[in-house]
């Protein structure tokens, strides 16, 4: 089965083509950075106009880059949710046309299925069961994941994302956009133990996230110190080393609780090198495997879409025949597969 992935959640249009037979036959990806850092942040109303001026001729470069025509198709998969509504709804209307006009199936993706399973697209994927840590510009939660499909939520942030926290803290600082990015940067310039930043939530069980109190801290620390350069670099550093401390610790007791053995690793933040490599080092010291899509596929990407989108559709999942997108979108609401082959 090949099917066309679309991923419109945000700032960023993906499209891919995946071939359950042969895996991913090609992928294309324009990032709307450029469009929204004079806002200091992505603008909804603009995002969604030029998802709708980029993806068809990204769809288009995506079949020729794969040599394919539009009825090699045979299904469609696009982001549903969670997101920006109006980004969701071009590649949910975009998605169900095309399925329509080629009678193909169509099924609706949740975002955070495909971060999850982006590590499956590599040529060694992680075997279920394994615990699955979600860091992206808004979710960090932790996940059991059983089988493709079925998924329990260990813990979630109480409040702001770690990436959140991050370009929060970046804008904060005076760097540029994207914050997350300019700030891991900025941190390899700096002493991270000039300061002493907290870890949050460490200090009582469970697994839950909270960041805000992180920010917060990061904000006395700037606006009551000298604000020199060397300043602003030793509190980035301090402020990263905090939040891959608290990932960490978080991913640990998640690993014993669980008793798995593999722990993946996908979402935007997962791209952080300071993280990879903190969480690796855990990893080593406590005997379990760490996987992580390539940096190309932590960010936002069609291919994960086309990934997901398949082994739903491959199980007998498709869209109902409404056309719905979701601002917010629970992960433990998805059908488990063994529900779909019912």
């Amino acid at each position: 089965m090949i099917v066309l992935g679309i991923e419109t959640s945000c700032d960023e249009t993906g499209v891919a083509l995946y071939d359950s037979d042969a895996g991913l036959r090609a992928h294309t990806l324009f990032s709307q950075v450029g469009i929204h850092a004079e806002y200091g942040g992505v603008v909804p109303e603009i995002a969604a106009r030029d998802h709708v001026r980029k993806l068809l001729p990204l769809i288009n470069q995506c079949l020729a880059d794969a040599g394919l025509g539009r009825s090699d198709i045979d299904g469609v998969a696009y982001t549903a949710g969670p997101g920006l509504i109006g980004a969701l709804l071009v590649g949910t209307a975009t998605g169900r046309s095309i399925a329509l006009a080629l009678d193909r199936p169509a099924v609706a993706v949740h975002h955070m299925e495909g971060h999850l399973l982006a590590p499956m697209l590599e040529e060694d994927p992680p075997e279920c069961p394994f615990v699955a840590l979600l860091v992206s510009g808004g979710h960090t939660m932790l996940v059991e994941v059983r089988a493709i499909g079925t998924y329990r939520i260990l813990g979630e942030t109480l409040d702001d994302a770690a990436g959140e926290a991050f370009d929060k803290t970046a804008k904060l600082l005076g760097l540029g956009y994207p914050g997350g990015p300019a700030l891991a940067s900025l941190a390899e310039e700096g002493d991270a133990d000039r300061f002493r930043f907290p870890r949050p939530m460490t200090d009582r069980p469970g697994l839950d996230f909270s960041f805000s109190g992180l920010k917060t801290h990061t904000r006395n620390l700037w606006l009551n110190g000298d604000q020199q350069d060397s300043t602003r670099a030793d509190i980035s550093a301090g402020f990263q080393q905090a939040v891959v401390d608290t990932l960490s610790i978080k991913c640990r007791r998640a690993m014993q609780h669980t008793r798995a053995q593999q722990l993946v690793v996908a979402g935007g933040v997962g791209a952080n090198l300071a993280l990879r490599q903190g969480l690796r080092r855990t990893g080593k010291k406590y005997g379990w495997k760490v996987s992580y899509p390539r940096l190309e596929f932590c960010t936002d990407n069609g291919a994960m879409i086309a990934f997901a989108g398949c082994q739903r559709l491959l199980a007998g999942q498709t869209a109902g025949p409404s056309l719905q997108a979701f601002a917010r979108w629970p992960l433990d609401q998805l059908p488990p597969m063994e529900e779909l082959n019912a």
